[in-house]
């Protein structure tokens, strides 16, 4: 916790404390809370970091640093008490005035406190969801949204330029089966024999699509599908696709994904020769070769542990291909950080696709993955599995009909990327303070409902309310509040919305504390207006955080 607005003052009086003090300016003065609550408000180890430079002992940096604190009497208007402790922390006390200014630049920023905290802004071209237009997305499918909407709100709100990315893989093997499945389906529907393929898709889902293409063509392809030749495959195969877009879309918004900037089709890459022109560049720049008939990308030259076939022997393109295309074709439109949110299983691909770039011309560090781990289901303590191919299973749209989009979010995004998660669907739809969403909604409903009564009873907050003194709940529960900034920077730079969750359920847990030891209504006017005052602070930052994850901040539970 070092760049909140509310404590840059305090920065600036220690760092000049201390200069005067030593004669060397510190870098930078650190700022966070204790160990222990006992030891005050907040600590800093500026005088450790100081000592190298100034060359004395970091304990006496400190108590020198401290003494000139107590004698200036700007610093005393701020700073109730500094003490030195340990090797050289100085624990600070902040006097009441610090906290009612701190909620006063809190109050003053309202929904934008924090907006704009990012170190430096860049262009974002963030990629997520992707998935094959071939079925209904999953709750796997729902994890990439959650976390890539959020991230995607979160780096537009502390400053980034951030354009939204579908990629639809709708060319290959899987397309031709998808195909063949919904021909299958349809020729059931018109009286003639289905020929499914081996492996091909067996969802109810595929009944639908192929309802769907009937109700357009009617029985214009009798005759064609018992058994499709390949052109009708490809007819259902394409049009399928569509279908199961829109459906997959129309999951999305319901999900309140925001909308993409663009729906990137994978066939248009080879329609339009770009797979092949790829291809034939790396050939031409040494960075493909041939071997036992198949033309082979030389990735090793770029990091990675192997090379990776690029056009099979067969003259088939692999994934890989399209990916060359598409990657490259991405850096040169992104001017900026190329996010990819993949799944677990492409640990292997990140170095190919790095190589990918830096084989283009583009500079490999501009790309970052953000590796996604599986999402179980636990319902009274057992796992529900899932099969796309077999139909069963547990589509994102299900999840959302069981236990509602704020939820879904939540729980989707409340751990790191890094972790599995098993979805607690029993713990998902209690309505109690047990379910962490519940318990951050809770308590922006409880604030709500405090600035209510307060207005029926007349009770009114002015900036300059300064109570004598404050409960350790009301301190506790502004130190959470200014931490916002920081935490958004934070969250941004480490590609993390967990991190807001986190920050979100301690805010919270601050704010029931405050709710059952600080009452608003029937306080003296000075003390009544600063807690009105911090209790606005904190449902302006609960609802301003839970949008960022897609969720709903109600008024009344």
């Amino acid at each position: 916790m070092t760049e909140t607005p509310a404590f840059e003052s305090l920065q600036r009086l220690i760092a000049t404390a201390a200069t005067d003090a030593v004669g060397v300016a510190p870098e930078r003065v650190e700022l966070a809370p204790p160990a222990h609550r006992e030891h005050g408000d907040l600590a800093s180890p500026m005088a450790m970091a100081l000592a190298r430079l100034a060359r004395k002992a970091p304990r006496e940096i400190a108590e020198q640093t401290a003494e000139r604190l107590r004698a200036n009497e700007d610093a005393s208007r701020l700073i109730a008490s500094v003490e030195v402790a340990g090797p050289g922390f100085l624990n600070l006390t902040l006097s009441p005035t610090w906290y009612v200014e701190a909620i006063a630049i809190a109050n003053a920023a309202g929904a934008d406190f924090g907006r704009g905290a990012a170190t430096a802004t860049e262009n974002v071209l963030l990629e997520f969801v992707s998935a094959n237009p071939t079925g209904p997305l999953h709750v796997g499918h729902g994890r990439h949204a959650a976390l890539g909407d959020s991230l995607a709100r979160l780096l537009e709100f502390v400053g980034h330029r951030v354009s939204r990315e579908y990629y639809v893989n709708d060319f290959g093997r899987q397309m031709g089966l998808f195909g063949g499945s919904v021909a299958a389906r349809y020729a059931e529907i018109i009286g003639d024999e289905p020929h499914l393929p081996d492996d091909g898709y067996q969802g109810d889902y595929i009944n639908a699509v192929a309802t769907s293409l009937f109700e357009e063509v009617g029985d214009a392809y009798r005759g064609k599908v018992s058994p499709p030749d390949p052109e009708t495959v490809a007819v259902f195969g394409q049009r399928g696709g569509e279908l199961m877009l829109a459906a997959i879309t129309a999951d999305l918004e319901r999900f309140r994904v925001s909308a993409y900037d663009l729906y990137f089709s994978e066939a248009t890459l080879h329609a339009d020769g770009r797979v092949q022109a790829g291809v034939d560049a790396l050939e031409a720049a040494g960075d493909a070769y041939r071997h036992d008939g198949a033309l082979w990308f030389r990735t090793t030259a770029y990091g990675d542990d192997k090379d990776r076939v690029l056009v099979r022997a067969d003259g088939t393109p692999t994934y890989l291909a399209s990916d060359v295309a598409y990657h490259l074709d991405k850096a040169a439109r992104a001017d900026g950080v190329l996010i990819d949110v993949l799944g677990a299983d492409h640990h292997g691909y990140v170095n190919r696709l790095r190589a990918v770039l830096a084989a283009g011309g583009h500079s490999p560090e501009s790309l970052e993955v953000v590796l996604l781990q599986l999402v179980g289901l636990l319902e009274r303590g057992e796992a529900t599995k899932m099969s796309k191919r077999a139909g069963t299973l547990v589509t994102l749209s299900d999840l959302i009909d069981d236990i509602g989009v704020d939820a879904a979010r939540f729980f989707l995004v409340e751990r790191s990327h890094e972790t599995t998660i098993d979805l607690d669907l029993d713990l998902a739809r209690e309505r109690s303070q047990e379910n962490p969403v519940y318990y951050v909604q809770y308590a922006h409903a409880r604030c709500r409902s405090i600035l209510a009564k307060a207005a029926e009873e007349g009770v009114t907050a002015t900036t300059d309310a300064m109570p004598p003194e404050l409960d350790v709940a009301e301190r506790d529960l502004v130190l959470r509040l200014v931490e916002w900034p920081d935490v958004l920077r934070d969250a941004a730079e480490r590609r993390a919305p967990h991190r807001i969750v986190a920050h979100l359920k301690d805010l919270a847990r601050e704010l029931h504390g405050f709710y059952h030891r600080c009452h608003v209504v029937g306080q003296p006017p000075e003390i009544a207006a600063f807690r009105l005052n911090l209790v606005q602070a904190t449902a302006t930052q609960v609802h301003s955080g839970l949008g960022l994850l897609g969720v709903d901040a109600p008024e009344r539970m």
